[in-house]
């Protein structure tokens, strides 16, 4: 299960607009683009390579156009966490770790 985080979600905004700004059509095709390449993550979760700034074998990304999609493997899911722009200052973003419930008693 593929599953967006709420910074990822806003990132997805922030392009759809920024990119509206000069087409619509170009905007939306975009972000239905970042969404498509999305959806193979929940069949291959590590297709993705590991993020070079993490040392973590769970923190992965997949690229479209100049966009890095960041995601978490979580047991079962995949947690879409962030999507920056490949010249973007990485140290500088918003990325976060996903923290799932303690079903421990």
């Amino acid at each position: 299960m593929v599953i967006w985080a709420d910074p990822a979600k806003s990132d997805l905004r922030a392009i759809h607009e920024f990119i509206a700004s000069d087409s619509k059509y170009y905007a939306k095709k975009v972000v239905l683009d970042i969404l498509d390449k999305t959806n193979i993550l929940e069949e291959y979760p590590r297709i993705g390579r590991k993020v070079p700034e993490i040392d973590d074998e769970n923190i992965r990304e997949i690229f479209a156009y100049s966009y890095r999609i960041l995601y978490e493997i979580k047991s079962d899911k995949v947690y879409i966490i962030g999507i920056i722009h490949g010249r973007r200052d990485f140290i500088s973003t918003h990325v976060y770790r996903i923290k799932e419930p303690d079903n421990h008693p």
